[in-house]
């Protein structure tokens, strides 16, 4: 069984702390695997292994334009978050551990590939470079970490994302490919709420059926 949480429009660090009190309480069995699902304020985070050189602009300039900045626990480099995108972290238990990892990647990877399809989005994965992509461009990013058997963070699609604000840094420190929303593809306003319905219907229908789910 998978609970979610629908958080609306909330501050990263308000979300990230709470991952954390709920790590600890999957762990011990306390609560059931968790979906927490979100849109953040403007903030960029770096993940622990991140490179600070793909910030492109100082901290002074990120404040002036009112973006958080966050070193977090995840891997993965540096990405953005804000409005218009839909951003999922899982609280899952997993079996195989650190050996599930990759294959959890893809169970995400693929659910969002699906959601895309719905619309006619022709999207792919790429087995050198983690996420959701439409030919050179990232749609979704990803970014895991694992405490024991349980994941936290997880990925961000780009919905109605405004896209000028990744011209801030060198999305997952990648300087030859680009970012795209589901926006700008089909040209047109999409209902956020709509795509947050249908993506936790997959997701929970996918990870049924997954043979990493504990039982």
């Amino acid at each position: 069984m998978v609970d979610v949480l629908d958080l609306g429009l909330s501050p990263y660090g308000d979300v990230w702390r709470l991952q954390l009190e709920l790590v600890g309480k999957r762990k011990k069995d306390l609560i059931n695997d968790t979906l927490i699902l979100v849109e953040h304020p403007h903030v960029i985070t770096l993940g622990k292994h991140g490179n600070n050189e793909n910030i492109k602009v100082s901290k002074e300039v990120l404040k002036e334009k009112g973006v958080d900045f966050y070193v977090v626990d995840r891997g993965g480099d540096i990405t953005y978050h804000g409005p218009g995108q839909l951003v999922g972290y899982l609280i899952f238990k997993i079996q195989g551990h650190i050996g599930g990892i990759r294959k959890f990647i893809y169970f995400i990877e693929d659910s969002i590939i699906e959601l895309l399809r719905r619309y006619n989005i022709s999207a792919s994965r790429n087995d050198s470079e983690i996420g959701v992509w439409v030919g050179n461009d990232k749609i979704a990013a990803l970014g895991l970490a694992l405490s024991d058997s349980v994941t936290y963070h997880g990925f961000a699609l780009n919905v109605n994302t405004d896209l000028r604000y990744f011209d801030l840094i060198v999305p997952c420190g990648l300087k030859d490919r680009g970012t795209v929303s589901m926006k700008e593809i089909l040209n047109s306003e999409i209902d956020l709420e709509k795509i947050r319905d249908e993506l936790a219907e997959i997701l929970i229908s996918n990870w049924e059926a997954n043979s990493l789910r504990v039982s």
